[in-house]
């Protein structure tokens, strides 16, 4: 009898143990989960979750530049290959990418971009030897001007993260700035600069960002009877998209054509002459190209150049033609 009730005692102070480590057990789970969340917060934060985004029209975050870059068709998401190889060749060089087609606009198998890493800005001349050694993997090098007037933002660069929620938090909000201000603002450039990626939007000049792949493939999809009308104009322009790359010789000071003479697939037409653009230029986010009075231009621009009140308008600046209104094809 005394035994049993021994047995019994010692049971229930075993199921008690028990019941007591499972509750240990849950509450150190419980714990490292609530750990884990607020650590991958904390790594979210710190890479920019939190970081406001500000749009504003100004000087551009960089002046002239040397790039050497690949040209790339297809999916957005399959250009990451891309910056690993440009980063590999020189991991000191910024990278840069410029992309032309709005991705919610255009198939992404028919989406174009070039990406490729900066090799000199201003009036530094990069060396034959760096020149040299990209092209030995297969880069092309071309020149990027330095336009009066921009859309730019910025956004933390600190993690592989930063770069995923960038694309979700800085597009958008450029996107609703140019559209809202109805701007011609395109193609869209992002710049690896440190700890901060400069997301810009040429508002003038937008033709010298187009490299000559861009122009090559507008005049494929045009088809051979506007290529044969194109080759018909006499203008000579329709000959740069027989050539793949740009010499150095051709700096961005030596091509003054700006927007309004020349724009991707286009041969010597004006924005004026008409919608020739294509339905993959992300100029078609805004309705129509706005004059620079009617930017929202306050402070200093990153260049320590100041930047115009709304009331003002730049003096000796050239109003650009206005682009055609076209449809909206799409929210972005």
């Amino acid at each position: 009898m005394i035994q049993a009730k021994i047995k019994t005692v010692l049971g229930a102070q075993c199921r008690g143990h028990r019941a007591m480590s499972d509750l240990l057990l849950l509450g150190l789970i419980v714990g490292l989960t609530l750990l884990l969340l607020l650590t991958l917060l904390a790594f979210a934060g710190y890479s920019g979750l939190l970081s406001g985004v500000v749009v504003s029209a100004g000087s551009p975050p960089i002046r002239n530049v040397t790039v050497a870059y690949k040209f790339h068709v297809g999916p957005y998401s399959e250009t990451g290959r891309l910056f690993t190889e440009s980063c590999s060749v020189s991991p000191k060089l910024r990278s840069i990418a410029v992309y032309y087609d709005n991705p919610h606009m255009v198939p992404p198998e028919k989406c174009r971009c070039a990406v490729g890493s900066i090799l000199s800005e201003g009036e530094e001349s990069p060396s034959s030897e760096l020149i040299q050694l990209y092209q030995k993997f297969g880069f092309k090098v071309f020149s990027f001007p330095a336009p009066s007037h921009v859309v730019t933002a910025t956004f933390p660069y600190t993690s592989t993260l930063s770069i995923w929620l960038a694309t979700r938090r800085v597009h958008p909000a450029l996107d609703a700035y140019i559209k809202g201000r109805k701007l011609c603002a395109h193609p869209r450039l992002e710049i690896y600069q440190q700890d901060q990626i400069y997301f810009m939007c040429p508002l003038a000049r937008q033709g010298d960002f187009y490299v000559p792949e861009v122009k090559e493939t507008e005049r494929k999809s045009r088809g051979p009877a506007e290529a044969t009308d194109a080759q018909m104009d006499g203008t000579g322009a329709d000959t740069m998209s027989d050539t793949s790359s740009v010499s150095l010789e051709v700096g961005p000071g030596s091509r003054e054509t700006s927007a309004a003479t020349l724009s991707p697939g286009v041969s010597s037409r004006g924005w004026d002459d008409g919608d020739t653009r294509s339905e993959h230029s992300y100029s078609e986010s805004g309705a129509s190209g706005s004059s620079f009075e009617e930017l929202d231009l306050e402070g200093e621009g990153p260049l320590g150049e100041p930047r115009l009140s709304p009331e003002a308008e730049p003096l000796g600046a050239a109003k650009w033609p206005r682009e055609p209104s076209t449809p909206e094809k799409g929210e972005e």
